[in-house]
């Protein structure tokens, strides 16, 4: 499976947070059948609570806040970063 990097950034934010996200085009298959692979994360590394999206099989596209775990539905990368941002700002308190 060969993946073609879509987006990808990296930063710590006030000294406090860790916050990843890539983005990757694969090939369409029964386990990705949008043809993207993703994992967003922003880490509290005082407290170690986080969000987390990711798609990885078998689960597919799904949400984790700490020990929680919901489903996500993937509309488009633009959508995946928004819902992130907000997700993050209204469990972590921090605007990315």
């Amino acid at each position: 499976m060969k993946a073609h990097l879509r987006y990808y950034t990296k930063n710590k934010i006030h000294n406090r947070y860790v916050m990843e996200v890539s983005i990757y085009e694969i090939e369409r298959s029964p386990n990705y059948p949008d043809g993207i692979k993703y994992g967003l994360i922003c880490k509290d590394l005082k407290t170690g609570e986080y969000v987390l999206l990711d798609n990885h099989h078998p689960k597919g596209p799904h949400v984790h806040i700490n020990d929680r775990e919901f489903p996500y539905e993937y509309v488009n990368d633009d959508r995946l970063i928004v819902d992130f941002e907000t997700l993050v700002l209204k469990e972590l308190g921090v605007k990315l």
